[in-house]
């Protein structure tokens, strides 16, 4: 199967969840094939947790999610070492950047400490834990997401930590007919919870 295949198999896959966002799946789906990141800025509830549950389900990919908030570390998003009384040793607790697709809902609440421990797995694909040197996973992507309209408590991501995306998107509100599409699909279900795998990670690396 040629990367092509692969990405008009993910495109219909998510389109059948995400109404009237063709042109949003598509960048999205560029930016994860070029093996960049992507940051959607654009008011709650317009579908980015879905958006992205959806091509890690499609994907068949491990999925995490992260509430970005004042008060989160750093160590809440790599990880951190604990010791252990029973073995007398330090044990790793892997944080949540070790997955295959991140969720990284309003990174701009946190603060630019807690960005910058994100933002630096994103641009060497690897983390800093007591001094080792952790890889990430190859197959490793992150959407973020910030509400533009709330500006309060917020701590703005830099010029230079941006140029960490590859592509920044808006979804915006869909016309009237995909609105009662959605609402129609969610009479007796959730939609994204009926997406089963498409592709498997050897074609999504080859894509890439």
């Amino acid at each position: 199967m040629t990367g092509f295949d692969t990405y008009t198999k993910l495109f219909q896959s998510i389109a059948g969840v995400i109404k009237g966002q063709d042109n949003t799946i598509a960048l999205l789906l560029a930016g994860f094939a070029a093996g960049g990141h992507i940051l959607i800025e654009d008011a709650p509830g317009n579908g980015k947790t879905t958006l992205a549950k959806a091509l890690a389900f499609s994907a068949d990919a491990d999925f995490k999610r992260i509430q970005f908030t004042p008060d989160l570390l750093p160590s809440d998003v790599c990880g951190v070492s604990i010791f252990d009384p029973s073995t007398q040793a330090f044990r790793l607790h892997k944080g949540p950047v070790f997955t295959n697709i991140l969720l990284a809902d309003e990174i701009n609440r946190a603060s630019p400490r807690t960005q910058s421990a994100l933002l630096e797995a994103m641009a060497e694909s690897q983390i800093s834990i007591d001094g080792k040197i952790l890889k990430l996973d190859d197959f490793f992507f992150v959407i973020a997401t910030q509400n533009p309209v709330e500006s309060r408590g917020t701590y703005p991501l830099p010029e230079a930590q941006m140029d960490r995306f590859a592509l920044k998107l808006s979804m915006g509100y869909v016309g009237p007919q995909d609105e009662v599409a959605i609402l129609t699909n969610q009479e007796t279900r959730e939609p994204v919870n009926t997406v089963v795998p498409c592709v498997t990670k050897p074609e999504i690396l080859a894509m890439k």
